[in-house]
């Protein structure tokens, strides 16, 4: 009799709870409509997509499907491992990321440090302006910017070495000069924008710790040194952590439309040679196999970031 009306008990409880939690849910349904595009762009984009990783494991036949394909097991991941190419690939793809994590991931901070302490507010909203534009223009109008800024032809940049008694220097076919000219492109289009999160961060500040700051003496610097920076400190190991899970993933487009015959040597990536070895020649498995080992990397950077990061006492991602 204890045991039934024991479990009697628990199911009225787990009732009540789900009639609890569908009732929450009711209150606050305008939220959960609000992140169900969200919800539904990762289901939809991020997650069935996965079943497609498993042509990576097949010689895939379009006109065979995924059921119809016949499995080859490890075949594309030996090839590509096997490759030639595959150690000029990840030299390349882990120097520019090195470079961005070098150059590019301290600038935001120190952007969103400077404006964090002007006090003008009209001028400071015109900087942010400013600084938020180039993010919005798509990489082709960058680097043809840059083709037009660094071109032999009557370029600005090589006119004004001219001007001032040097030789022109040829940029775009140079191998010495396309990774200075990669990280100088994403520092001026993504710097701007990727002080958001640290202004959001840095504005939820208590500001009676400044306060208390100036009254012991602190100056600026030592108020950003003592007060804001650690303030911010669990933000920027959250994105420096995401970060690293994009080891591999430097995107496709902007360094296509570098890349040219001269420079691929140094500016060939996994995803520029996905493109090239593997969707133009309809070689779609060991495309897939590409994207799939990208990802596996991916995933243990990120995990072992995180558990580096609570080792560290910080909070993690997870």
């Amino acid at each position: 009799m204890n045991q039934v009306a024991a479990k009697s008990n628990a199911i009225a409880k787990k009732r009540g709870n789900e009639s609890g939690l569908f009732k929450r849910m009711l209150k606050n349904r305008a939220i959960y409509l609000m992140i169900l595009p969200g919800l539904l762009f990762f289901l939809i984009f991020k997650y069935v997509p996965m079943w497609g990783l498993i042509i990576a494991f097949q010689d895939y036949k379009p006109y065979l499907g995924i059921t119809g394909s016949p499995f080859v097991g490890f075949e594309h991941f030996e090839r590509l491992f096997s490759d030639d190419m595959f150690f000029t690939i990840l030299r390349n793809t882990l120097l520019l990321f090195g470079m961005n994590l070098l150059f590019y991931f301290p600038v935001p901070i120190i952007l969103a440090l400077m404006l964090n302490e002007v006090r003008h507010a009209m001028f400071k909203k015109w900087v942010q302006t400013l600084v938020y534009v180039p993010h919005f223009m798509s990489w082709v109008i960058i680097v043809s910017i840059t083709f037009v800024m660094l071109s032999m032809d009557r370029g600005l940049i090589n006119e004004i070495l001219v001007m001032m008694g040097f030789e022109k220097i040829n940029f775009l076919l140079s191998n010495e000069w396309f990774r200075p000219m990669y990280i100088l492109q994403v520092i001026w289009r993504e710097a701007g924008w990727g002080t958001i999160i640290y202004l959001a961060a840095m504005a939820a500040i208590d500001p009676g710790l400044y306060e208390a700051a100036r009254m012991d003496g602190a100056g600026r610097f030592r108020q950003i040194w003592h007060i804001t920076l650690p303030s911010v400190r669990s933000v920027i190991m959250t994105l420096l952590i995401l970060k690293i899970g994009d080891v591999l993933e430097l995107g496709f487009e902007h360094i296509y439309l570098l890349l040219n015959s001269m420079n691929r040597e140094v500016a060939e990536i996994f995803d520029t040679y996905v493109y090239t070895a593997g969707l133009k020649q309809g070689q779609y498995s060991f495309s897939t196999a590409i994207g799939f080992f990208k990802s596996v990397v991916g995933l243990m950077l990120v995990m072992a970031a995180n558990w580096l990061a609570k080792k560290a006492g910080e909070d993690g991602i997870y």
